[in-house]
């Protein structure tokens, strides 16, 4: 007999853009950002998962090459704004200027006491053979470890 885990933690998973919260439009082949109700679904363990997710999506969701410090600081005032209410922050982005977002944000957020995780995919969670849910999977298992 399976048992549920038990979510004691809150995680607020911030889309900001970037392919791994992308999905192939089947009219048109081009790819939009996704459909949030059906993101967890696609997480493997996810009902291993001691955390309930939240998320926030920011619209229109950016082309990474488009990041700059504007956005940096909505992200931070996200995370801000929610700080209270959840134990760990997951911050989905594009690979192509994570580093620089890391970077910027380790700068911007300081004496944090809860984790903030950022991940990319180099293909949508939507594909079968990606890396995006793994890489989620773990920024969640991350976010809401006591010992990050």
């Amino acid at each position: 007999m399976e048992t549920e885990t038990k979510r004691t933690k809150k995680v607020l998973l911030v889309y900001t853009g970037g392919t791994i919260g992308m999905d192939k439009n089947p009219k048109t082949g081009a790819l939009e950002p996704l459909n949030f109700s059906h993101l967890l679904e696609k997480i493997p363990e996810y009902d291993q998962l001691p955390a309930k997710v939240d998320t926030v999506q920011f619209d229109p969701p950016l082309d990474s090459s488009d990041m700059s410090p504007e956005y940096w600081v909505r992200m931070v005032d996200v995370i801000a704004k929610h700080y209270e209410q959840y134990d760990g922050f997951v911050i989905l982005h594009g690979t192509d200027t994570m580093a620089y977002t890391a970077a910027a944000l380790s700068y911007l957020i300081q004496n944090n006491a809860k984790p903030v995780v950022i991940t990319g995919s180099q293909k949508s969670i939507f594909n079968q053979d990606t890396d995006a849910r793994e890489n989620l999977r773990d920024a969640f298992f991350y976010a809401c470890d006591d010992g990050a």
